[in-house]
């Protein structure tokens, strides 16, 4: 840190302490979500919105407060950000059923989603040169690797020697010190063409999201052809068109799509995407195979989960290096195919004859690995593709295509994985009827012993779904590596090239 001044180090220390609480809350929560399923009675679909009401909070608030920032000053939305997260953090911790869980955990998105975007834009005006900009954001990627690395273990940690409720308590603590620091250190910025709060785009938005990921998560209950459910994704379809026409008209959009002419944005935007139809969602899913499929208890999870995590803390400097020396257009979509393949290579070890984490390894170090040379270039591409004026909107972007990739690919790998747990049923056990045997597919996706249902069936089951899960992960993300290659690499047609042509 020796390039930055010691405001600068202050002003660091607040955002990456922001991002740690961020990143923990992503990869710790999955963790206990074994012991929120006993203690709460959490069914399957409760569990995922836990997780989901989390994200999609956050995609509710990204592109909204990235305006406000903008317009009213990031330093003051920051430090609301800040001081909301830790309240909301309480209410985590003091729900005593799922249901007031899961509302609280959509507050506390709204909060940490306020909170992402704002260090985001902080750290983009605060650090604009060179060798500076590259120190703050590999070590803003070191941290929220560590938040996301050691999230599994502290999750883990925390049920063994304490309660769950811990998992949320420890922020109220580090919000008032991150909030202290953004208040001595961060300058006052702000954007002077920002225009009015966009309400249009932000209401048409969020029911959008909201549609899909009831639709996708609901739809198996409802029937996918029923009259509710289509109704619901009508509203889905008919909001995000509302949201284009909104956008295109309006005169001050908080979602430019003029920035897509950017080709470094717009392949970076793909690998926003792609990181979190793969590698992110599946962390919601891998606590429940290394605790059902494997037997481990939550410590072990916990620590068995540091090799698909760890990587990421040993990754950022590097990816920043790689980036300055390949450009993105090269590192960004190498890091995803890394992503893919780490993810065939699960699959084959949750399929061994012996499973084990051991089995598991080679897949979660080289999927960890792709993830962390990915991640900051992806961000740091984006945010740097712009003026500065704009980072907020920007980062709202950025982080709007992540979280809202991250919300459907939760509800989508969980309809996989029950999928691929029913399919395995009705081979073994066809003398069930539908009914039956779906219940006892969400309940062994869950995690959940199965009563009179033998532990080698219900084992076997849940490694099929899991294989299937793995498979579409790795799948989809060299589909996105190969998108994000191509809209790195296509050359842009240039005015007089098409008047030469005429």
């Amino acid at each position: 840190m020796a390039v930055l001044t010691r405001r600068g180090i202050v002003v660091l220390f607040a955002a990456c302490l922001a991002c740690l609480m961020f990143g923990l809350e992503i990869s710790s929560v999955p963790a206990i979500l074994p012991t929120l399923e006993e203690v709460l009675h959490a069914d399957f679909r409760q569990l995922q919105w836990v997780m989901n009401a989390y994200t999609i909070a956050v995609t509710t608030v990204l592109m909204a407060v990235g305006t406000i920032a903008d317009r009213y000053g990031r330093k003051r939305v920051f430090l609301v950000s800040i001081a909301a997260f830790g309240l909301t953090s309480l209410i985590c911790g003091l729900a005593d059923d799922v249901s007031t869980l899961i509302v609280a955990r959509f507050l506390q998105g709204l909060s940490g989603g306020a909170m992402l975007i704002c260090q985001l834009a902080v750290l983009s005006h605060e650090f604009r040169e060179g060798r500076e900009r590259a120190v703050a954001w590999g070590w803003w990627g070191v941290i929220f690797g560590v938040g996301l690395g050691f999230g599994p273990i502290v999750g883990g940690g925390i049920v063994a020697i304490s309660s769950w409720e811990w998992v949320f308590l420890i922020h109220v603590p580090a919000t008032v010190m991150a909030f202290v620091l953004a208040l001595t250190g961060v300058h006052e910025s702000k954007d002077p063409q920002a225009g009015k709060l966009d309400l249009a785009g932000i209401v048409t938005l969020s029911p959008s999201v909201f549609c899909l990921v009831f639709y996708i998560t609901q739809g198996p209950d409802l029937g996918f052809a029923s009259p509710t459910a289509l109704v619901i994704l009508g509203v889905s379809i008919a909001s995000f068109i509302a949201f284009l026409i909104a956008e295109r008209i309006s005169k001050r959009p908080m979602f430019d799509f003029s920035v897509f002419r950017i080709r470094p944005f717009s392949g970076a935007i793909v690998g926003s995407a792609a990181m979190n139809l793969s590698y992110w969602p599946f962390m919601i899913y891998l606590p429940i195979w290394f605790h059902a499929g494997l037997g481990y208890d939550s410590l072990s999870t916990g620590l068995a989960l540091l090799a698909y995590t760890l990587p990421m803390l040993m990754m950022p400097p590097v990816a920043e290096r790689l980036s300055l020396r390949y450009q993105p257009g090269v590192v960004i979509p190498a890091g995803l195919a890394a992503i893919g393949v780490g993810f065939i290579a699960m699959k084959f070890g949750s399929a061994a004859a012996e499973a084990s984490w051991l089995t598991m390894l080679s897949g979660c170090l080289i999927a960890g690995t792709g993830l962390g040379i990915t991640n900051t270039p992806v961000t740091n591409t984006t945010t740097g593709s712009v003026s500065s004026d704009r980072a907020g909107m920007a980062s709202g972007i950025d982080m709007s295509a992540r979280m809202v990739s991250l919300a459907l690919n939760i509800a989508v790998m969980g309809f996989i994985l029950a999928s691929g747990v029913l399919a395995h049923l009705s081979r073994v056990l066809p003398d069930l009827d539908a009914a039956q045997l779906r219940l006892a597919a969400e309940g062994i996706a869950a995690g959940n012993p199965i009563p009179g249902l033998p532990d080698p069936i219900a084992r076997d089951a849940l490694r099929d779904g899991f294989g299937w899960v793995m498979l579409y992960g790795g799948i989809g993300v060299w589909i996105m590596a190969a998108v994000s290659f191509m809209v790195f690499s296509v050359r842009p047609v240039r005015r007089a090239e098409v008047e030469c042509s005429d």
